[in-house]
């Protein structure tokens, strides 16, 4: 029997079941809501695409994470919704609150090292970078330089890329 044997699946059950084991994801984000929170001595980490569509997240943060981010929910957390798409959560990054906002499609990877449980997915497909959208991270003596920089300054220009998967 070769590969073009096999019948093509209409259903996508490898979709799913990408999107039943989100809702694992959802049901403990609702037990981290509990007025104890996180029974024992269970914690998350949840990694997610940053440019991910409905992905809400500082402009800050996605300066520093253009691509994907991996947060912590253990001790410190507030505000902490789980929807039926998406999440809502305050962190502190830097000591300061951020509030994120994360549909459940976004994620690629959840783990609770207290028990060794992991989750991986496929990446979603990811928000192409606009020209605009680049941060200029000139020093202001290099913006008003002629050219973009004077002789001798050892000044490197690297425009971040995303792969659309």
């Amino acid at each position: 029997m070769s590969d073009q044997d096999f019948p093509t699946d209409e259903m996508r059950y490898d979709l799913l079941t990408q999107q039943a084991l989100r809702g694992v994801i959802r049901a403990a984000l609702l037990r981290a809501t509990d007025a104890d929170g996180l029974p024992g001595a269970h914690h998350f980490y949840i990694t997610f695409k940053t440019r991910a569509p409905d992905v809400s997240i500082p402009a800050d943060l996605l300066e520093r994470y253009p691509d994907e981010i991996t947060i912590v929910i253990q001790h410190q957390y507030w505000d902490l919704t789980p929807d039926e798409d998406q999440f809502s959560i305050v962190l502190q990054f830097s000591g300061q609150p951020k509030k994120l906002v994360v549909p459940y499609a976004a994620i690629t990877r959840f783990y609770d090292p207290s028990v060794q449980f992991v989750l991986q997915f496929e990446p979603p497909q990811i928000i192409p970078i606009e020209e605009d959208d680049v941060p200029r991270r000139m020093p202001r003596a290099v913006q008003d330089v002629p050219g973009g920089f004077a002789q001798g300054d050892r000044v490197a220009f690297v425009q971040p890329t995303i792969c659309l998967e």
